[in-house]
């Protein structure tokens, strides 16, 4: 089977513009939903995994608008990820299909577990749902992502990465250097500013006091899918408890922590994460 980049990349138009993603392995359909952060696709979030899934399952990892792969569709990035998930989904005649979302692709996945409960049949999120229980926000890991998209420059990258992950080994040189020159373009720019600049944050702070719309974690209880938190022990960018509010909420939920290890779970604890991920699929 071909897992590479060139392997595995497809278009698909849309009314909204191109939505990009990469395709694999047979069997019933899993949707991978990146995060968000300086230089972020889908792709560079679940190369290292799509072999091992795409054994088991068809899988497709979708690249949200806005962040430099697939068109910008000019909307609130995490609402647009939102939107382009019922698009691809109905484009390519996808009934229902289990998700993983890292971080705010968890967050998207929950909120379409919400809203539209049949098209999701399982959910994998790492890290990112919740609500900071007793840790401070924004986070060390949020503040740093906020220094590099108030003013960009490659050392305020390297410092963010470098807090994504328990091992710093793993933020090499040509980790650096992949990162820097997709962080550059300027549609993730502008979206990591309208996400995670200094003012955007202000703003969405005044509209959170202001307004009477309840946050998506306070409807936590209408997942109701099986579901499946990962969380690194470590993570300094979504703390593990944040996880103690969706574990008790969600229904169907349960939660596995991985010891020495940062945000990205999926790369950071690699085997141990598959493992667990395919047997909660495979119940």
């Amino acid at each position: 089977m071909d897992v590479t980049f060139e392997g595995t990349a497809r278009e698909l138009t849309t009314d909204y513009g191109v939505l990009r993603y990469h395709e694999a392995g047979e069997g019933p359909p899993l949707i991978l939903l990146h995060g968000s952060g300086p230089g972020v696709t889908g792709w560079r979030n679940f190369r290292g995994n799509l072999g091992t899934f795409a054994d088991h399952h068809h899988c497709y990892v979708l690249e949200f608008p806005g962040f430099g792969v697939s068109d910008a569709w000019g909307g609130m990035p995490v609402l647009d990820a939102g939107k382009s998930v019922n698009v691809f989904m109905k484009a390519l005649g996808i009934e229902s299909a289990a998700f993983i979302g890292n971080s705010m692709g968890g967050v998207v996945g929950v909120n379409l577990a919400i809203r539209k409960p049949a098209l999701v049949s399982k959910l994998v999120t790492i890290g990112g749902v919740g609500a900071n229980l007793f840790s401070p926000q924004p986070t060390e890991g949020l503040q740093l992502l906020q220094e590099f998209a108030d003013a960009p420059d490659e050392d305020k990258l390297v410092r963010w990465l470098r807090g994504m992950v328990f091992d710093k080994s793993l933020v090499t040189d040509e980790l650096i250097a992949e990162r820097w020159e997709a962080a550059n373009n300027p549609d993730a720019l502008e979206t990591g500013r309208s996400m995670y600049g200094s003012a955007a944050f202000e703003m969405q702070q005044q509209f959170m006091a202001s307004s009477d719309t309840p946050p998506y974690w306070s409807m936590l209880h209408k997942v109701a899918c099986p579901t499946l938190l990962t969380w690194g022990r470590d993570d300094r960018v979504s703390p593990p408890d944040m996880a103690l509010l969706p574990m008790r909420t969600i229904p169907d939920a349960e939660l596995h922590v991985f010891p020495r290890c940062g945000h990205w779970v999926m790369i950071e604890a690699k085997a141990a994460f598959e493992s667990a991920v395919l047997a909660f699929l495979g119940r």
